[in-house]
């Protein structure tokens, strides 16, 4: 298993909105991102995703974070999404998305998760909420898994603390509140884009 990106931190752009996107995500493009995840719970969804995927899909992993249903992954599909991030592990969407072609990253906790994602498809692993387990947790999971297998952390990452993770055996992140917050200004994702690229670059040193 290989992740389908150059830089394996999927940027989240939870509750963004549709007038807004595609300024925050040329940004995060500029900046070296090149995994772009726009959450279901966000408004209007669907518009905002399929004008990323038209204007930015040659150049990034579009898709979906927070897909629950198989329902939804059609939805995805029929827009062009290309990637799908869960927060819980549903058999069900990720033989849906894997079926669709979509790259999957499953959200689970435990290894008896981390196994039937990976058994549903999944191409790789979401360790939610990282912070609440920490890197020694997820050291000592990945240790059980395939070593191709790459697993993300997500929930609690900041530019800061990005290279314990990196340490523990993650390929990489999945970067919410700390690089992108509902309604925050553009200048804001810029600088912290910035942070979490360079912070990335340090810790593989």
């Amino acid at each position: 298993m290989r992740w389908q990106t150059e830089l394996p931190l999927i940027a989240i752009l939870r509750g963004i909105r549709p007038q807004e996107a595609q300024a925050h995500i040329a940004a995060l493009i500029d900046a070296g991102f090149d995994a772009i995840e726009i959450p279901l719970n966000s408004p209007q969804w669907e518009q905002s995703i399929a004008a990323a995927v038209s204007e930015f899909g040659d150049r990034a992993l579009i898709g979906a974070g927070t897909v629950l249903q198989p329902d939804q992954v059609d939805r995805l599909a029929a827009i062009g999404s290309r990637l799908v991030v869960t927060p819980n592990t549903d058999a069900a969407v990720i033989r849906r998305a894997v079926a669709c072609g979509m790259t999957v990253a499953a959200g689970c906790a435990t290894a008896t998760e981390a196994f039937t994602a990976l058994q549903a498809g999944a191409q790789s692993l979401k360790i939610f909420p990282s912070a609440a387990f920490g890197p020694d947790y997820i050291k000592a999971l990945k240790a059980v898994l395939p070593p191709e297998v790459p697993v993300f952390a997500v929930g609690g990452v900041t530019p800061e603390n990005l290279h314990q993770w990196l340490a523990a055996g993650c390929i990489g992140a999945g970067l919410g509140s700390d690089l992108y917050r509902a309604g925050q200004p553009l200048s804001r994702t810029v600088d912290q884009a910035h942070a979490f690229v360079a912070a990335y670059k340090e810790a593989l040193r």
